[in-house]
């Protein structure tokens, strides 16, 4: 932090005041405009891991280390919100499955339900390896086995659905075979489609215990993976409010959270999922929009809503934290490759940033100069194409 004297913080608030309603943004400052030679070599310096909004999964971990509860860990990174209660269901849109059928593993139990009514029927322990349901030439789903080859074994009036009565189903995709609990089921694509999409129809303690060791270590500090598993099971009572299709309210990446099904669970976090059933954390009577991100960097930024504040976070900066701080050295022909209407690159300049933390904060908004033109861009779209951990950036640029 710099000191300055009164007389001279007034002028400088007034310059920026004066330069803020003329430009309608924060003034750009010397430090944040760089030359770029010819053949450059330049060293991003930054803080944090993703979008920076709620909860640092590092920083939980790090106020585990300090004695704070789970719910103490989410006051503070949702403040505002309260301890709710959430059960029911999930429906999991499964990525992974980019084929228009649905194949499983044959197991004992494994039952069939036909969408358009009907019991479910339990399928015939007669050798095959696989069982499937794909829609016909002629539009009709159809349940096939495998032993030396497919067989029809039963036409559809809706769409298919697998289960075995409470015991995990084996789903076989292109990228491989991974089991899920409850029910997976083969949807319409689009209404009068073809195209099928496979979804996960799960209680939400089954869900979360197949999303939290994929987002953070089982094996962390048990307040920190209670925190993240509360946190887990807020942001998908959010979505199942707010659902992204009307057959499906949820997906299984990153743009979602990370959901791996019963293969992707560890006795650890299970433990932890167990020890906060049901709950959640609540706003205005409603699951809140529980975002999370690996690292804030030591300053959370603002989200959406209005328990997503920009703050300090004096958590996030435990000795075991690799994104806390981080650096990584590019050349100029790299930011040229990823920004190619540029040409040349001969200068970098940050427009705008969001005030908080070293540097001035996350940037909000940077201008590239190039020999055969310029871009300006946000900090977000900055990160992505030059695939950084965050927008929380400051540059070095020396001549190579």
């Amino acid at each position: 932090m710099r000191l300055h004297r009164p007389s001279a913080v007034l002028a400088s608030v007034a310059s920026a005041f004066v330069a803020t309603i003329l430009v309608g943004i924060s003034p750009a400052h010397a430090e944040d405009t760089w030359s770029v030679p010819a053949k450059a070599s330049i060293t991003i310096k930054g803080h944090g891991y993703g979008h920076g909004h709620g909860m640092s999964q590092h920083g939980a971990e790090g106020a585990a280390r300090q004695g704070r509860s789970h719910r103490q860990i989410l006051g503070f990174y949702y403040p505002g919100t309260r301890v709710g209660e959430a059960k029911g269901r999930v429906k999991v849109l499964i990525t992974a499955d980019t084929t228009d059928d649905l194949v499983v593993r044959a197991r004992r139990g494994l039952r069939v339900r036909d969408s358009a009514g009907g019991g479910r029927l339990t399928l015939p322990d007669n050798g095959a390896s696989r069982w499937r349901v794909a829609v016909t030439s002629s539009g009709v789903d159809r349940v096939s086995y495998r032993t030396d080859g497919w067989h029809r074994w039963r036409d559809l009036k809706g769409y298919g659905e697998f289960d075995a009565a409470g015991s995990p189903v084996t789903l076989v995709t292109p990228a491989g075979a991974r089991s899920y609990r409850g029910r997976l089921r083969a949807v319409p694509a689009s209404t009068g489609s073809r195209a099928r999409d496979t979804v996960n129809v799960t209680s939400l303690e089954n869900y979360v215990k197949g999303v939290v060791p994929q987002e953070v270590p089982a094996t962390w500090s048990p307040a920190a993976v209670r925190a993240q598993a509360v946190a887990a099971r807020t942001y998908a009572a959010y979505e199942r409010a707010h659902p992204l299709s009307s057959r499906y309210q949820i997906c299984d990446t990153t743009s979602c959270q990370v959901y791996g099904g019963v293969s992707a669970e560890h006795p650890a976090s299970n433990r932890a999922v167990d020890a906060t059933r049901a709950e959640i954390r609540s706003y205005g009577g409603e699951p809140a929009f529980t975002q999370f991100s690996s690292s804030s960097g030591g300053w959370t930024s603002a989200g959406s809503m209005p328990y997503l504040p920009a703050q300090p976070d004096p958590y996030d900066g435990w000795s075991g934290n690799p994104h806390h701080k981080w650096s990584v050295k590019v050349t100029d022909t790299r930011i040229e490759k990823a920004f190619p209407s540029l040409g040349n690159l001969r200068r970098i300049v940050v427009l705008r940033r969001d005030g908080n933390g070293q540097w001035g904060g996350r940037i909000e908004s940077i201008r590239l100069v190039g020999g055969r033109g310029s871009v300006t861009t946000s900090g977000d779209t900055f990160r992505f194409a030059l695939g950084l951990k965050s927008e929380w950036l400051t540059f070095v640029v020396s001549s190579r």
